[in-house]
């Protein structure tokens, strides 16, 4: 079972259930029983769900009498999109590198030119 933080947050968010949840609390606060209702599970299917979205940080729930209210909790989320931001920064600059080596093998090929490797003197 993974306990760090960002693997908390990607495993909650793998299932379709606990984002559509989740979809559901960023419209506002709702029981188990109005998070329960799209779903054709049980109650404590929903509370199992909550119950790992909950351990993940990705929402917090409040008594209010007989009633335990969920609302969603949204840092998590950020430092999920951070790192998804950086590894997107990276593959994008990988494949610009790839491309304008295409474009370079591309056009010595079209110039009949021999191909210069990294560091050959012209």
């Amino acid at each position: 079972m993974p306990t760090d933080q960002l693997s908390l947050t990607f495993a909650a968010l793998a299932d379709p259930t606990r984002r559509s949840i989740l979809t559901r609390l960023a419209e506002g606060e709702a029981t188990v029983g109005e998070l329960a209702e799209p779903f054709p599970v049980s109650l404590p299917a929903i509370s199992r769900h909550l119950k790992v979205l909950e351990r993940a940080g990705l929402i917090v729930r409040s008594q209010e009498a007989q009633w335990r209210p969920s609302r969603m909790q949204a840092e998590p989320l950020d430092e999920a999109m951070e790192w998804m931001r950086s590894r997107k920064q990276t593959w994008e600059a990988r494949m610009d590198r790839l491309d304008a080596h295409l474009r370079r093998r591309n056009a010595a090929s079209q110039a009949k030119l021999p191909l210069r490797r990294k560091g050959e003197a012209r």
